[in-house]
């Protein structure tokens, strides 16, 4: 395929599929579904282990910023950071983001 094709589809210019391509530069997050669509699949997989894992890997496959989750859940971007670090999360955004995450974890 033509890099301008290639383009076409993602919804990026040619310039930058070569930029990718000769690294140069690397894909923007809000770029990243766009392109496992693509592909087919993901080449930007991140380990899931644990609540942090997840936050993460979440973020990365909707494409969103720290900022942009932040603002779905009321925090603040660097909060969202320190989750992915591990940090403590309140009870209250916790119920948050297993909601968010549709997962079903017994305590």
């Amino acid at each position: 395929m033509k890099q301008e094709d290639v383009g076409k589809q993602i919804g990026v210019s040619t310039d930058c599929i070569t930029y990718w391509e000769n690294n140069r530069s690397k894909p923007m997050i809000h770029q990243l579904p766009h392109i496992v669509e693509f592909l087919g699949y993901d080449p930007f997989k991140v380990e899931e282990i644990g609540l942090a894992g997840q936050i993460k890997s979440y973020r990365i496959q909707n494409g969103l910023s720290h900022k942009k989750l932040g603002k779905i859940l009321g925090v603040d971007a660097s909060t969202i950071g320190a989750w992915e670090k591990n940090e403590s999360i309140s009870k209250k955004n916790l119920k948050q983001l297993l909601k968010l995450l549709a997962i079903h974890l017994s305590f």
